[in-house]
């Protein structure tokens, strides 16, 4: 039974908790940032003007005492820590003083935010009451998940302050709602860990146009918004997870369901007759499979996008002008694509022919309400597929490139999940210098195998990644471009510069360019263990055309070596272990080592 303790605190023990990173996010049924900048205006004249302000209650994570999961309050204690940290000024342009709160200035001086520079700044006085205002925090203690989930959702639905989609997943925690934040993240491109610091929240959430918080995840760039099949403030209601969940349903649950918010709530209400059909199906599909499924029909919708000219899904689908979300019609052609490709494992054998097949194809269909109910879908799905079908082939081994596969929202995922996980993640630009005249770095592959040893020794369940073809120099980037005539593609802070232009540069195919790092690899002294099965895990994608080369570095159940070295991960650089100390410490992480 969960003990609830009022523990009134300073706004100055909160930022230093905040600071040594014991407030945390839990993503199973945490939003991301969402409120607008007049929201944490008022918030912070609320705290001047010494006017009470919501209580805050966390959950004391089981045994760590004084680190906390936040279960109400991360819109109110985020705008707090970050106007701290000069995110946002006063509605009359005021920044908070650093230089009078020693704990921030040092965190600035470390570089974990800069400082507003030669701008108006709040009094002193007017900082002492921002950091001397006690918040009325209530802690849980010994809580289970499923009170604190319990305790989440009835908080949620006193004030229906979420949205239906964000009320359902936070509401019950399965494997069906799982799969669709996971999926949907990956989608987005916000994937981090379920439980991550406040302090790391910015990257996993959106920034809409106009916004300017900073936040990592541009929604202009994110698949739905890009494509036009949302509107960006349909993201910060996360209709892209009820998206999500509608296409899931229809396709594990062996039928079509109504598309309507009674359907996906009757899938959402824990023990429910639709509740535990959808599950049960889920279980016999598979979560991973169906996951693999939905990402490499997305990723073939989006290379029929790109054919010939590269046209938006929106505009391609719709006449001209048209500036519509269209969910539902998004649906009805996903589902089609499933059908023909998991289905009856067929492949695209004309991307040109079936894009211009797609031309003003709500033209040909019903969408809208006339088209919610399941027969009405059926109807739609099958005149697609009516409309597309000469466009695919019979491949019997389409299966094998389906599943396990790198598709283009996976590299994508990576790369902003590099940007948070940094341990775990490595990115490269390529073999070559960015001389005039194409050079091999001598030294780079090696550098490769040495962090490929890091990563491997986080511990037996960890799995990293490492990503050939992307730099976060953007004077590297441009120098590429002007070298190579080729466009980088942004993804959050990286650039995707890709490999094919350092093949070419060579006069080699990205065949022979991929076997340089396989030999590289397969000469080196690695463990063999750890060799053998990153050569297998070794792949090249495509990704807009640029191609790039991801190797995974699967868990590994014992101490991994180059010759007669250890390396570990230093956050995002890759160190020699020393002295017989340091290395016996890497090695208890692993109990399969002697």
């Amino acid at each position: 039974m969960a003990e609830l303790a009022s523990q009134p605190t300073s706004v100055q023990t909160v930022y230093t908790w905040h600071r040594e990173n014991r407030l945390l996010v839990n993503r199973r049924y945490q939003r991301k940032l969402v409120w607008t900048l007049e929201e944490k205006q008022k918030l912070i004249e609320s705290l001047l003007k010494k006017y009470p302000v919501p209580a805050i209650l966390l959950a004391e994570r089981d045994g760590s005492p004084g680190t906390f999961e936040i279960i109400d309050g991360l819109q109110r204690l985020h705008s707090i820590l970050s106007y701290i940290e000069h995110s946002f000024p006063l509605a009359d342009g005021r920044y908070f003083d650093v230089s009078l709160f020693p704990t921030a200035k040092l965190a600035a001086t470390e570089g974990a935010f800069p400082i507003k520079e030669d701008l108006p700044f709040i009094l002193s006085k007017e900082v002492s009451t921002i950091l001397d205002y006690s918040l009325a925090l209530s802690v849980m203690r010994n809580a289970t998940d499923d009170e604190v989930n319990d305790v989440f959702d009835r908080i949620n639905t006193y004030g229906h302050r979420l949205s239906d989609q964000e009320r359902r997943q936070s509401g019950v925690q399965n494997d069906f709602s799982t799969t669709v934040r996971e999926l949907s993240c990956l989608l987005r491109g916000d994937v981090s860990t379920d439980v991550l610091p406040i302090a790391s929240m910015p990257s996993i959430s959106i920034d809409l146009p106009m916004s300017n918080h900073g936040y990592e995840v541009k929604a202009d760039e994110v698949f739905w918004v890009n494509q036009g099949i949302l509107r960006s403030t349909d993201l910060r209601d996360s209709a892209d997870e009820q998206c999500v969940a509608d296409i899931m349903a229809c396709i594990v649950g062996g039928q079509l369901i109504e598309r309507s918010k009674d359907a996906l709530d009757d899938i959402y209400i824990k023990g429910a007759p639709e509740s535990e059909r959808i599950l049960t199906a889920l279980e016999v599909y598979g979560a991973e499979k169906i996951r693999d499924e939905i990402k490499y029909c997305i990723d073939e919708l989006l290379k029929v996008c790109a054919a010939d000219s590269e046209v938006k899904l929106r505009n391609l689908i719709f006449k001209a002008g048209n500036t519509n979300a269209f969910p539902s019609v998004f649906a009805v052609v996903l589902i089609a694509f499933h059908e023909l490709i998991v289905g009856q494992s067929k492949r695209i054998s004309d991307y040109s022919g079936l894009q211009k097949s797609l031309k003003d194809l709500s033209r040909r269909i019903e969408w809208g309400r006339k088209a919610t109910a399941p027969d009405e879908r059926r109807k739609n799905i099958d005149a697609v597929k009516g409309i597309i079908e000469s466009h695919f082939v019979i491949d019997p081994k389409l299966a094998k490139t389906i599943y396990s596969n790198h598709t283009t929202v996976d590299i994508d995922s990576v790369v902003r999940r590099s940007e948070i996980e940094l341990a775990n993640y490595e990115l490269k630009q390529g073999l070559l210098t960015l001389a005039d005249k194409p050079k091999i770095d001598s030294e780079i592959i090696d550098k490769v195998v040495k962090t490929i040893c890091a990563i491997a020794n986080i511990g037996p369940h960890s799995t990293g990644k490492i990503i050939i073809g992307v730099t976060d120099k953007k004077a590297d980037a441009e120098r590429i471009k002007k070298l190579d005539q080729i466009e980088p593609k942004k993804i959050g802070k990286r650039l995707v510069v890709g490999v094919n232009r350092e093949a070419k540069r060579l006069g080699i195919s990205p065949e022979q360019y991929v076997s340089k790092w396989k030999d590289g690899i397969k000469k080196s002294s690695l463990t063999v263990e750890l060799r053998d099965s990153v050569l297998s895990n070794l792949d090249f994608k495509p990704f807009y055309g640029l191609g790039v080369i991801v190797i995974t570095i699967p868990p590994q159940q014992t101490l991994s070596y180059v010759g007669d070295d250890v390396y570990w991960r230093n956050g995002d650089s890759t160190e020699m272990a020393v002295g017989a100390k340091q290395i016996a410490g890497i090695a208890n992480r692993f109990p399969g080592t002697k």
